[in-house]
């Protein structure tokens, strides 16, 4: 059956009524997945089957039969390798139901459906007896239910309720024990991806509202891949701490708790941010370790393994406290079911709150909910801001009348310190109307930014005080856009705008082009490859179940990612394919553009790599992909700013330095769809 759906056109800014099969979000859920992924994390698999086979030995050693309980069993494999272990019967769990079904079909064709029972539940919802869904309790627990934070997919309430219904008082748990450690550090990097600092304009110096610098922030963990933060980006202020430990084979609690860890301070500098990580133990005498530790705390960095399923957590504190080497301190964890928390007191502190814990953090400035990590991150970043500002130095006049258009941007705010005679800006909701109102208020402003809250189309010669726009500005930036195309909606303004335009009115950015390069992933790769076998089990049907729901849309689409997360490998040169020409009207016919880029190094390609460059004037533009030369040997250096996009090919292919095979490309833009159409083949 098909539906209309009503979707947000991030492009055009249109609400788009399109048919759908009732079957595209289970589709795009299965698409999106990072199953295979975990399926090729060979390190927590090899570990699992060792802890498994180590659980399944103790029980047998006490003469007992082995009843495995497997919640949140994914594709089976481990049960199936309990069974294989010796395990006599499996239980398991899965409560996404085409995992369930293509669980069932796993373990049909690797011979272990008299031993294994696929059960598609939450696992608080199962029941045990003559008439339940499990005939007995279990007396080995397997579990593979977190997140990069530990707690974050609800693994406590469902270890507690496991305990208190599913298994037996005395039962083995693989993984058997977590431990959470924490390190605090002081890092520029990292804190202005919280906090916005004060920037120079002009020999002026905007500064941040009080109440954003007194703000605690938003509560979420920043998931991130620590690995690809240098050591040299932050500054240790402590010891490596263990924060807790949670031992999975007795029952769990999911109630609020929190610990702290006491130690002296190893430098002196500012206490702002909190780098976290956890490790398994997959068996009682910890033997058997699963550790998430980034790559730079290995003596050989490359041979740490590499997940995106599990990551490292950042958690920035409330407040940046200044702290002196030998000073004691205290670091406070705290968690209830779903999060954590942390919290730093120095001893007096300690003594003044009566050892009260840390409160959660709650944004109380809107800037938080408003601006994500990432767009701190680009607000504070001073040479894009200075890009901007040279860009709007060298347009302004006397009486230049300039409308904003992007979210949540600061550009209205440089173009009156510079000196227009009059500033608009266009904001998308009253929340980030708010915030920039905040900015206006605190640096004395008030009035030089008027801010409107009207969709372009809406606009009139009244709203502007009866003059016409001599300069229409945008970064662009929108808090809709998802694919690095999705700023287009500058344009499409830009033409909803046309009538209260000047004749010679300037448009910044002038233009917009569309980037390319094939690249060879060192590990993002592997969260679409198929796994076929997995440590010796056949778990193809997840592969084509996968590929049903990627192949469901007639056109593949690229995704959304940030790549310097990610490296990466140039195997062709980097290429403008498409322009975008911001001082005209979007056009009414679509935009084609193809071409072919030979390789010129030796590789694996796995896909493309997408971006956007912005061109402020004709000598100044902005980067939201390649931020520099890429190497002699294929190393790309990217924005931390924005995500690029990435078009995996359906089957990698080698390639060669001589210049024989290429990338054939063919990309359209469709003006009424707002969207770009592509399609990519090695020849």
């Amino acid at each position: 059956m098909k539906t209309f759906c009503g979707r947000a056109n991030p492009s055009t800014g249109a609400l788009d009524w399109v048919e759908e099969s009732g079957e595209y979000d289970y589709h795009q859920e299965i698409a999106r997945s990072c199953y295979a992924d975990m399926l090729h994390d060979h390190d927590r698999n090899k570990k699992y089957y060792q802890g498994i086979r180590a659980a399944v030995a103790r029980v047998k050693a006490r003469g007992e039969r082995v009843i495995v309980l497997d919640i949140g069993t994914g594709t089976g494999l481990l049960s199936m390798m309990a069974v294989t272990a010796g395990a006599d019967f499996c239980y398991a769990v899965e409560v996404f139901k085409p995992t369930a079904e293509a669980a069932q079909c796993i373990v049909e064709k690797n011979g272990f459906s008299e031993n294994i029972k696929i059960i598609n539940r939450h696992s608080t919802d199962v029941t045990v007896g003559p008439d339940g869904d499990m005939q007995m309790k279990a007396n080995v627990l397997i579990t593979e239910l977190f997140d990069t934070e530990l707690i974050g997919e609800g693994a406590l309430p469902s270890y507690e309720h496991a305990h208190q219904n599913l298994v037996q008082e005395a039962c083995e748990a693989v993984p058997h024990r977590a431990t959470v450690y924490a390190q605090l550090v002081e890092s520029e990097l990292l804190w202005s991806w919280v906090q916005m600092q004060p920037v120079e304009v002009e020999g002026a110096r905007l500064v941040p509202p009080p109440t954003m610098s007194h703000c605690a922030g938003a509560h979420s963990v920043c998931d991130i891949q620590l690995s690809q933060v240098s050591p040299r980006s932050f500054t240790p202020l402590g010891p490596l701490c263990t924060m807790f430990s949670v031992d999975f084979s007795k029952p769990v609690s999911s109630a609020f708790q929190s610990h702290t860890s006491q130690f002296v301070a190893r430098a002196s500098g500012r206490a702002q941010v909190v780098l976290s990580w956890w490790d398994l133990d997959m068996d009682p005498s910890g033997s058997i370790v699963c550790t998430m530790a980034p790559s730079w705390t290995y003596p050989q960095p490359k041979t740490a393994p590499w997940r995106d399923h599990w990551m490292q957590s950042l958690y920035f504190l409330p407040t940046e406290s200044r702290v002196t080497e030998g000073e004691e301190l205290s670091l406070t964890m705290c968690h209830d079911d779903y999060s954590l928390w942390y919290g730093l007191q120095s001893p007096s502190q300690r003594d003044s709150q009566a050892e009260a814990p840390p409160t959660r953090p709650c944004c109380t400035c809107q800037a938080h909910l408003v601006w994500t990590r990432p767009r701190f991150g680009e607000l504070n970043d001073g040479r894009r801001t200075e890009s901007y500002v040279s860009a709007l130095r060298s347009v302004m006049r006397e009486d230049s009348v300039c409308l904003g258009i992007s979210d949540g941007s600061l550009l209205p705010v440089f173009a009156h310190m510079i000196g227009a005679k009059k500033v608009y800006g266009l904001e998308n909701s009253r929340m980030s109307k708010q915030v920039i109102k905040q900015v206006l208020e605190a640096n004395s402003m008030e009035g030089g930014v008027e801010l409107l809250e009207i969709q372009p189309e809406q606009l009139t010669i009244d709203d502007l005080g009866g003059e016409q726009i001599s300069i229409l500005m945008g970064e662009p930036y929108f808090s809709t856009s998802l694919l690095p195309w999705h700023s287009l909606f500058f344009w499409y303004c830009r033409t909803a705008l046309a009538v209260l335009l000047r004749p010679n009115a300037t448009i910044l950015p002038c233009s917009a082009t569309l980037h390319m390069v094939a690249v060879e992933f060192q590990d993002l790769w592997r969260i679409r490859a198929p796994c076929g076998t997995c440590e010796g089990f056949n778990v193809s049907p997840m592969d084509e179940m996968v590929q049903r729901s990627l192949d469901f849309r007639e056109s593949r689409e690229a995704e959304p990612h940030p790549l310097w997360e990610y490296p990466c490998r140039a195997l062709t040169r980097s290429t403008s394919v498409m322009t975008f020409d911001f001082t005209q009207c979007v056009p009414q016919q679509p935009i084609s553009s193809q071409g072919s880029l030979p390789f010129i190094r030796n590789g694996r390609c796995h896909g493309v790599a997408l971006w956007m460059e912005y061109h402020l004037t004709a000598d100044i533009t902005v980067t939201a992909g390649l931020i520099g030369p890429i190497s002699e040997q294929g190393e790309c250096e990217w924005s931390r700013h924005r995500k690029q996009g990435v078009y995996f090919l359906r089957s990698p292919c080698e390639s060669s330095d001589d210049g024989r095979a290429a990338v054939s490309y063919s990309f359209t833009f469709e003006p009424g769809l707002g969207d770009i159409k592509m399609d990519f083949s090695v020849e």
